[in-house]
Order: C-alpha cells, then sequence, then structure tokens
C-alpha cells in the first residue's frame, strides 16, 4: 500500500527535524555565561584516576491546566532568582545568557527521543486511552497535558536531584573532572554501541511491572505512574540522548543548566502527546511504525558516538595528558560523518535494518546534509578555524599541522623585551589554549609588575579548559583586526585557568578565607580569586584592572564592570576601548 501525500509530508518533516537536532549536538550557539551568587567555592581536589495497559479515574482538565501553570510558574520563579543573584556587587550587566542554548539542546534531544522505536508507536495507543478514559475532548487533552506535566517532573526531579548531589558551587570542578568526563564518555560509547544494534539495554522487568501496577491506582496519581512506566520502558532508547544532554548541561558551569536542559528534554518528549490529544485527527497523518525508526535510532548512535569525544578531551585537556590533538577529533568526526552518510543512502546496514529498496527523498537531503558537513570539516585538518564548531573542538593550539600558522607573520608584538619580572610563571602550561598572536601572562602577580613597566592595562581573562563560550569568543570574537589588535598592543592579557588540575606547590597551597576549603590546583587558585573578589563562577569573564589592581573608572567615576562571553563584536570593542581610555585618563 502506497503511503498516502499527507504521510509522506510528515515523514519528510520527521527527517528534517532529525538534520536540524544533528546539528544541534555541533553546537548551538551558546551566548552569555551567568554569574552565580557566593557559594561554596569551585573545589579543584585531585582526581584517581508492550504495551501500557492501565486504567485511572478522570479528573478535570483544569487540574491538569493549574499544575502546568504551577510548573511554569515555578520555572520563572527560579529564572528569577537566577537574574537577581547575577546582578550583585561585582557582577557583570544583565546580558542574554546560555541557558537558552542549553534548552534548545535538551529539546533537541527530547525530540529525537520521541521518534525512537520505544516511544513513538506508543503514542496512538496512549492517546486512545485518554480518549476512553476521559469521555470528552477537554478531559482527554487535560489527562494528557497531566501527563506531559508528569513526565517534565521526573526528569526535572532527577536534575534537580544530581545538582545537590554535585552541589552548585562545584559545576566548574565537575566540567573538568576526570571521573565524571570519563565516565560520561564511556556510557556514551556504551549507548552508541547499543543503538548501532549490538545489544540492548534494559532496566530490571521487575521495576518496570511495580511502577505499572502502581499506574493503576486512578486519578492523577496514576496518570503520574503511568508517565513514570514510560520513562522507564523508554530506558534503552533515552538514556543516552539523556546523558548526552546532562553531560552537556554540566559543563556550562550554571546552577540552573542541567535543570533547564531536563525540561526541554521532557517537554519535547511530552509535548506529541498533548497536541495528538487535542487533534486526535493528526493520528491519521503520522507515519506509520517501521524500519525508519530504527534508522532514526542509528543516527543518534552516530551522533553520540561523535559527541562522546568531547567528553574525553576535557579531561585531556584539564590533566595535560596531549592526546587528542584537534586533528585527531576532526578525523574520528569526518570518519563518524562518511560512514552516517554512507548508512543513510543504503551502503551500510546493521543487523535490525529493514531491506531499503529505494532511497526516499528524505533521506537523499539529510544525507546531503551530513555529507557537506563531512566537506566543512575536511580543511580543519590544515588548520580551517571551522567557527560554527570551534566551541565544541580542542583549541586551535593543539593542532600540530596548520597552513595558516605558516602563512602568519613572525613580528608577534615585542612588549616583553624591556621588562624584568623573572621567568614567566606557568610558561608552557598553557600552550594548548593559546591564541596566536597573543602574549599572555598566567599570574596575577607577574601581570601587576608587568603592567607597571609598560604602563598598560590588565585584562582578566578567566578562562578554562573546557569552557565552550571561551573557545568561542577566541575563535570568533578575538580574531577580528581591531579586537585582536586592542588585546595585543594596549593590554597586559592575563589568562587564569580555572580547571586546571595541576597540583600548586606545597608552600603556595592555601585555606581559601572565602570558603574555608584548601586549595590545592592551580585552577583552584584562580576560581577562589574570581569568585571571593568578583562574585562570579562563570567562564569566561572578563576583568579590565589598573596598574594597582583595582577596578577602572568610567567618566562618571562608576566602576567599569567586568563582562562576560559577548559575542557582539562592537559591543566587546566598546567594552575593552572604555577600559584604555580609562587608563589612559588616569596617567
Amino acid at each position: 500500500m502506497e503511503p498516502s501525500k499527507s504521510q509522506n509530508f510528515m515523514r519528510t518533516t520527521l527527517y528534517a527535524l532529525v538534520a536540524v537536532i544533528l546539528f544541534s549536538f555541533t553546537g548551538i550557539g551558546t551566548v552569555k555565561a551567568v554569574q552565580t551568587k557566593p557559594a561554596d567555592t569551585v573545589s579543584s581536589s585531585d582526581v584517581q584516576f508492550k504495551d501500557i495497559n492501565t486504567s485511572a479515574d478522570s479528573f478535570q482538565a483544569k487540574k491538569a491546566q493549574s499544575a502546568t501553570n504551577a510548573a511554569a510558574q515555578a520555572t520563572k520563579d527560579a529564572i528569577k532568582v537566577a537574574n537577581k543573584a547575577s546582578g550583585k556587587h561585582g557582577s557583570a550587566p544583565d546580558k542574554p545568557i546560555s541557558l537558552w542554548a542549553t534548552f534548545l539542546v535538551g529539546l533537541g534531544a527530547g525530540f529525537l527521543a520521541f521518534l525512537m522505536p520505544c516511544i513513538y508507536p506508543l503514542l496512538p495507543l496512549t492517546v486512545s486511552f485518554f480518549t476512553k478514559l476521559g469521555g470528552t475532548r477537554s478531559k482527554a487533552v487535560g489527562l494528557a497535558i497531566f501527563y506531559m506535566v508528569s513526565i517534565s517532573v521526573i526528569y526535572v526531579g532527577l536534575a534537580l536531584f544530581l545538582t545537590l548531589i554535585f552541589g552548585p558551587g562545584t559545576l566548574n570542578d565537575i566540567a573538568t573532572n576526570g571521573v565524571f568526563n570519563i565516565a560520561i564518555f564511556l556510557l556514551l560509547i556504551v549507548f552508541a554501541i547499543s543503538f548501532l544494534g549490538a545489544f540492548e539495554i534494559t532496566l530490571p522487568s521487575s521495576l518496570v511491572n511495580k511502577v505499572d501496577n502502581l499506574s493503576e491506582k486512578g486519578g492523577i496519581i496514576g496518570i503520574f505512574f503511568m508517565a513514570l512506566t514510560l520513562v522507564l520502558v523508554s530506558f534503552s532508547c533515552t538514556a543516552g540522548a539523556v546523558a548526552g544532554a546532562l553531560g552537556d548541561a554540566f559543563t556550562k558551569h550554571e546552577t540552573l543548566a542541567p535543570v533547564i536542559s531536563m525540561l526541554g528534554f521532557s517537554i519535547a518528549l511530552g509535548l506529541p502527546f498533548a497536541i495528538a490529544a487535542l487533534f486526535p485527527s493528526i493520528l491519521q497523518s503520522i507515519p506509520k511504525s517501521g524500519g525508519w525508526l530504527n534508522s532514526v535510532k542509528v543516527i543518534l548512535g552516530f551522533i553520540e558516538l561523535a559527541f562522546s569525544f568531547k567528553f574525553l578531551s576535557n579531561v585531556d585537556l584539564a590533566y595535560h595528558w596531549n592526546w587528542l590533538d584537534r586533528e585527531v577529533v576532526l578525523s574520528v568526526w569526518i570518519a563518524i560523518g562518511i560512514l552516517m552518510g554512507l548508512y543513510l543512502i543504503g551502503k551500510i546496514k546493521f543487523s535490525h535494518d529493514s531491506d531499503l529498496k529505494y532511497l526516499s527523498v528524505p533521506r537523499l537531503f539529510l544525507s546531503i546534509l551530513v555529507f557537506a558537513f563531512v566537506v566543512y570539516m575536511i580543511p580543519g585538518l590544515w588548520g580551517a578555524p571551522l567557527k560554527a564548531i570551534s566551541g565544541q573542538l580542542p583549541p586551535p593550539a593543539t593542532q600540530d599541522f596548520d597552513l595558516s600558522r605558516l602563512q602568519e607573520s613572525t613580528n608577534v608584538a615585542a612588549q616583553n623585551q624591556h621588562i624584568s619580572v623573572g621567568k614567566k610563571k606557568y610558561d608552557g602550561q598553557y600552550d594548548r589554549i593559546k591564541t596566536r598572536g597573543l602574549d599572555a601572562w598566567y599570574d596575577y602577580e607577574q601581570a601587576l609588575q608587568v603592567s607597571k613597566q609598560l604602563h598598560k592595562p590588565i585584562l582578566i581573562d578567566f578562562t578554562g579548559f573546557a569552557c565552550v563560550n571561551c573557545r568561542q569568543m577566541e575563535n570568533k570574537v578575538w580574531v577580528d583586526k581591531t579586537v585582536f589588535g586592542h588585546l595585543r598592543d594596549d593590554f597586559v592579557l592575563l589568562q587564569l585557568v580555572v580547571d586546571d588540575k595541576a597540583d600548586l606547590p606545597e608552600n603556595e597551597q592555601f585555606i581559601s578565607k572565602y570558603s574555608g576549603k584548601k586549595i590545592k590546583t592551580v585552577g583552584g587558585k584562580w576560581a577562589d580569586l574570581e569568585e571571593s573578589r568578583f562574585n562570579a563562577n562563570a567562564q569566561p569573564f572578563y576583568v579590565m584592572l589598573d596598574s594597582n589592581g583595582d577596578l577602572m573608572k568610567d567618566p562618571d567615576g562608576k566602576d567599569i564592570q567586568p563582562s562576560p562571553a559577548d559575542f557582539n563584536i562592537a559591543s566587546y570593542t566598546k567594552f575593552l576601548e572604555s577600559g584604555i581610555q580609562a587608563y589612559q585618563n588616569s596617567h
């Protein structure tokens, strides 16, 4: 039987959605970082190395709507708290934040998870259940909405639980923690292999059956356990997407990021059930379950395989292993991209795949996108900046062979030839994140001495090895001719890497007056400085100081506030020039 035009349209739309999600994982444009109120300082401790058969009583749709409103208000209140905290003394002015990007990553992962074989086939069955149970359309919609809210409560509750375990003050440490990143790396590898068809991961059937029995209690409790049953039954399909989304969120250095990520994920997962209950006729138009669902699963397996190397790279940089150069990660991504493209056009087949009799239009366009992305990455093997994915790759300085480096001028600013502060501290420790052409310092006290001798203001760049926004600022904003000129010629650039796991010498370790914790690592020292003095713990964070280490003042005599990531070149240039002008006016 030939599919109808509406079915073809819906299938095309679903494939297009997969394409969008594919590129969302390679780096949604993360925007500004958010500062949080003082909490525990960053700890930099050393790291050693079916169907759902339920019945329930109906309830009024307005109760479900009330629950939805309450959840929405709770989210608004949480964001207000974060915004209020970011406006305290010493923090930067309110600017767009990266939580929207985190939400979109979660949303994309949720939509992709919905298309998995464990969930998509349940849509008609579940909506039919709501229709029969509710009796009327309005009650059925209410049931579906509460079902969606219940899914959100479960996933957001998971994120809150994990955030409470790790603590809001340790997100910096988590971002480059060896155990955490290697665990996420291995987890994504295992789920990728599972999605490719090698084996299936499931929770114990006894647990699923117990929860399923609870869903028969009826009323609101029954619907909630019905949602929990869906979460458990679909574990084999969704756990990989959840791990990827949560892993990405925890590296954002923002307290609310895991919660926002899971909010987006759960909305995307539950929204189709609410829409189908509101418009039941849509069930006649959506594509039937079939082999294409397994194709979606395989595609997610490829994506997770590629995404896993981001977490391994975090550890490689923070612990100075120097294994994963930029071209190594690019080579892996290119190979995975080629295999994904060949799979889409039917040249590769896995054990659970159906025969591909012909190449459909959606597969054709998705394969074009994948192969185009591969072609885009290839010049990166020779040093092309690849700005669209620069934040997800190891820094350009890790590249062994770079044509642009061979062609650049050797006339780097010779500002250091007349200064005497001794050997540059930590020199060579940060070669892998250096920006070519900029001669940065890495110790606060030395930078003060250099500033006095060169008569230039200091720009502190609180940065990190695993900081996506830092790499994007360096590769998208700092490369601007005007910005680069100011950084090279008009400032003493001081880069303080807050997630460096290198041990401080015994005589330099100390008990923080701010947190009361013992600071043992280089990164911990700079993280403590950022939190204790500037009331911030997000990176990048840019602070302009005079030669005495004080914030410079604008023409009105007010302190020039620090700035988080600012991808608007004109705005960031204005920020730098305000500091240059203030320094010149005071000397």
